[in-house]
């Protein structure tokens, strides 16, 4: 359930994300999800790739700044109200969501959610004890 997050820094200017993308596609790294948050001056692409730590070193060779962060992977089904589950949980337990994003799965109906959280392993327990299901890519 726990997976590693590359997270890369970079001016926000035209052209980064496609040097960032054109980077990882060079080095066979596939890209299963991604959210950009972004400032005037700069921006963070969180993604989630089938190999975090390559993906990290190809980047700074390439002169990014980049690093891996622990995240949650669940699986969900992709209907009304899955996500609403996970939220109710965590947050009866006191579980604050630092940030999230989702993408839809590559199995039929699936979904998957990338949850960072401050307590990941407690998190983990939790959401493994109520039944919610590791995404495995």
């Amino acid at each position: 359930m726990i997976m590693d997050q590359l997270s890369v820094f970079s001016e926000n200017k035209a052209g980064m994300l496609a040097d960032i993308a054109a980077q990882l596609a060079e080095a066979d790294i596939d890209i299963e999800a991604l959210t950009i948050a972004e400032t005037a001056e700069y921006g963070v692409l969180r993604l989630i790739v089938d190999s975090p730590k390559k993906a990290v070193s190809v980047l700074k060779l390439g002169g990014f700044v980049a690093s891996l962060t622990p995240v949650i992977a669940l699986k969900m089904k992709n209907k009304p109200g899955a996500l609403a589950e996970v939220a109710r949980a965590l947050t009866d337990a006191e579980i604050s969501i630092e940030y999230l994003y989702a993408a839809v799965a590559r199995e039929a109906d699936s979904a998957f959610v990338v949850l960072r959280v401050e307590d990941v392993d407690g998190a983990v327990a939790l959401l493994t004890a109520k039944g919610f299901e590791a995404y495995k890519g």
